[in-house]
């Protein structure tokens, strides 16, 4: 384990870094994101070869096959990382910028200038990708970032912090920008939550342990990414076509990411059409059903336990619930929703709406997949983690998420009374 004085001094690093890194030009950072791109297109081999030490690793470990998929680098993650890369420096740069300037009857002109949060301690598991994702946005928003992986993805995380340190250093940015604390052990993630005055804000991105254990230590802002227990509720008016492939992508496209479908509730209406299809879109996929008693009246699947309502499964399982009506639909999300993401499929307009407005989760969709809360797919370019806390974020967090804002006031030589 890195020992206390070992980790401050990295955490001082990573503070004298976001003083330069908070002055820095748009130019200088928009210049080592793309150098990041151009590392991340020429050295990927270099980065597949460290990719397969983690995934022989985690095979012999016995890892999940869910887990595995966080872990791999491919070519269409690499160039997702590579696109995103490029549409962060292609973003406006938001440090500086006054928002809301007014006058008031003084003359004082007084608004808010958005600026950095200083130094974000982003601790997460398996994900190689999320290194890059969480460097980018950092760099954008003018922070310093120090990272503690998982052992999972120990060499990957490696090879990719050096391109990614190079690549500060060709623009004329201090490396200390970007920091990865130098172990697996999990003590380190206590000392990173006990920095208070050395990190600003500590974003936790993993399994529900992880996520306690930094919301219980941490002397400082926790910015939660909760499970994703996430719910597609098929109205008496849907499209029953499209809400199969709408339950069919949400489920299977990555069914290891907290932005994948769990449940499903059908409106008794359309239960005895929906199912059916519903069941044999679903084993065509090898995705398992499980059912509560009105459901199994229809389809002959497992009964679902009452455990499975609450479970994320992250894996080609899918609990099934009728139920005879939005409000009971709504009390049932209310009751096991994680805040994370929720669906429904209706062609009623009220019903869309009254969903919108009492559904309390980062991201609700109408007639959409729950896979599209991502920050990629929004139009942020890439995401650090996924907010379910309301507090100072909520839902994707890209750039201006990694924000905040002072007040400003322009006089000329006024003075109270």
């Amino acid at each position: 384990m890195v020992a206390i004085p070992e980790l401050k001094t990295l955490a001082l690093y990573s503070k004298q870094a976001a003083r330069i890194l908070a002055a820095a030009s748009p130019r200088a950072k928009n210049a080592a994101l793309l150098a990041m791109a151009h590392k991340l297109q020429t050295h990927k081999e270099a980065l597949y070869a460290a990719n397969r030490q983690d995934l022989e690793a985690a095979q012999a470990a016995g890892l999940s096959s869910a887990r595995l998929d966080r872990l791999r680098l491919s070519d269409p993650v690499l160039q997702d990382l590579i696109t995103g890369l490029q549409q962060v420096a292609a973003m406006p740069d938001p440090i500086g910028e006054i928002e809301g300037l007014q006058v008031r009857p003084n003359g004082l002109q007084v608004g808010r200038m958005r600026i950095p949060l200083g130094v974000i301690g982003f601790i997460y598991e398996s994900r190689p990708n999320a290194t890059v994702e969480a460097s980018a946005l950092s760099l954008k928003a003018g922070n310093a970032l120090l990272l503690r992986g998982g052992k999972e993805a120990w060499q990957s995380n490696h090879a990719l912090l050096q391109l990614l340190q190079e690549a500060l250093l060709e623009a004329g940015l201090p490396q200390e920008a970007i920091q990865l604390v130098p172990t697996t052990d999990r003590g380190a993630i206590v000392e990173m939550c006990h920095l208070s005055g050395l990190l600003d804000l500590i974003i936790p991105r993993g399994g529900k342990e992880l996520i306690e254990l930094v919301q219980r230590e941490a002397r400082m802002p926790v910015l939660a990414h909760a499970e994703g227990v996430n719910h597609l509720f098929v109205d008496e008016t849907a499209d029953l076509e499209s809400a199969v492939q709408i339950a069919l992508n949400g489920k299977t496209q990555r069914p290891s990411t907290c932005n994948s479908l769990e449940k499903v509730l059908v409106h008794v209406a359309v239960a005895e059409q929906f199912l059916p299809l519903l069941a044999r879109a679903m084993d065509t996929a090898t995705v398992e059903l499980r059912g509560d008693e009105r459901t199994r009246q229809v389809i002959r699947i497992p009964a679902a336990s009452g455990e499975d309502w609450q479970t994320e499964y992250l894996d080609l399982i899918l609990t099934v619930k009728v139920v005879d009506s939005l409000d009971q639909a709504l009390e049932h999300i209310a009751r096991y929703g994680s805040n994370h993401t929720e669906t429904i499929c209706t062609n009623h307009y009220a019903h869309a709406m009254r969903f919108m407005r009492e559904v309390d989760a980062s991201l609700v969709l109408v007639n959409a997949s729950p896979r599209f809360n991502d920050g990629f797919q929004l139009g942020l370019g890439a995401e650090i983690g996924i907010s379910t806390s309301k507090l100072h974020a909520y839902g994707p967090m890209g750039v201006k998420e990694l924000t905040t804002t002072k007040f400003v006031a322009l006089g000329q030589g006024q003075v109270r009374d």
